[in-house]
């Protein structure tokens, strides 16, 4: 099931007795499960009426145990369930017995008073199980995957409508850049940015580039951007300051190989007639990550980007022999590279 069609009858009041909730973003699995709260239990009540396991600390017996029984004080129960290995592809501690056919017998006739959510820490479940098929067939398993760019971009505005401010496109874009897509960074940095505006006020450019600092990664993104387009004086500027914050050239080499392999790995795949989706899921990145490296890859050759990579190869191997000043090292790198062109 589609985490919006989840959600929608959560509102409407069509709950399922249990959820199987698993993939790679964990802000909208916490979202999940919080509204689910919120309209289960009252607030003052969720003492008694949510009840937390881990299936590394805790066998189905004792859940199950836990699920048939009658909430107390409260008109229900929810029973939410960290897993790595009922439902997962992972392993737990030999320690923990979990009878398997325990559950499937309670999945088939399920408590009427309580909601069992099983929050899977993967972003795959083991399709090859009983539990899995039974609950792919009572249309209880909720997949999470990361928001393609677009969708994100959306997702931040209406975050932003929703606290009474507009967030202006060119604004949303400069906090992408700048945090990048970990949906529970950009939430925290969105609402910061609210409260800067004031009631009913707007969300600027200059508000991010004065309020939101810009990540290590996510300065070497801009970097490369910088590299990609021909800027060596400005990817020189961001490169001092980075030094100015500590930053260790050997580190920064490091990320600048993840992401010219990135871009060569996503321009041949893209001859290959892969979708953005699909890249993404190929190279294990968020949407937003490989349509920002697709836009940096464009200008580039894939000789001209192994070029590129083999001259950071061979910059990584004279910083650690000591024969190359790692600052000046990387400093001469990005002159030349500039002075290059892109092939």
């Amino acid at each position: 099931m589609e985490a919006r069609k989840a959600l929608r009858e959560i509102k409407e009041g069509k709950i399922k007795p249990y959820y199987i909730l698993y993939g790679t973003e964990s802000f909208l699995v916490q979202d999940f499960t919080d509204r689910l709260t919120a309209k289960l239990v009252e607030p003052e009540h969720r003492d008694l009426g949510v009840i937390r396991f881990g299936t590394s600390e805790s066998s189905l017996d004792d859940i199950i145990a836990e699920a048939e029984t009658m909430p107390f004080l409260v008109p229900s129960k929810l029973v939410l369930v960290r897993d790595a290995s009922v439902f997962g592809t992972g392993r737990e501690s030999a320690k923990i017995e979990h009878r398997t056919d325990r559950l499937l017998d309670y999945m088939k006739q399920p408590f009427e008073s309580t909601v069992l959510v099983f929050i899977v820490s993967g972003d795959k479940l083991d399709e090859r199980k009983k539990l899995v098929k039974l609950a792919k067939e009572k249309d209880a398993v909720v997949s999470f995957s990361a928001l393609p760019a677009e969708e994100l971009m959306q997702w931040i505005a209406k975050r932003a409508e929703s606290q009474g401010r507009k967030a202006l496109p060119a604004a949303v874009e400069e906090l992408l850049r700048r945090v990048g897509p970990d949906m529970s960074a950009l939430a925290g940095e969105t609402d910061k940015l609210c409260l800067h505006a004031g009631e009913y006020g707007s969300v600027t450019v200059e508000a991010v580039e004065t309020l939101v600092p810009v990540g290590t990664e996510q300065s070497v993104f801009k970097l490369t951007e910088e590299i990609a387009a021909l800027r060596t004086d400005r990817a020189l500027a961001l490169y001092y300051e980075l030094l100015k914050q500590k930053e260790e050239p050997i580190k920064l080499v490091a990320l600048l190989v993840r992401q010219f392999r990135h871009m060569l790995f996503v321009k041949e795949l893209g001859k290959q007639g892969y979708t953005p989706q699909q890249m993404a899921g190929q190279l294990g990145l968020h949407p937003y990550a490989v349509k920002v490296t697709a836009d940096q890859a464009k200008g580039f050759s894939p000789e001209r980007l192994s070029t590129v990579l083999d001259r950071l190869a061979e910059l990584d191997f004279e910083m650690k022999t000591g024969r190359v000043e790692k600052a000046l090292g990387l400093e001469l790198f990005l002159l030349k590279t500039g002075s290059e062109g892109r092939g």
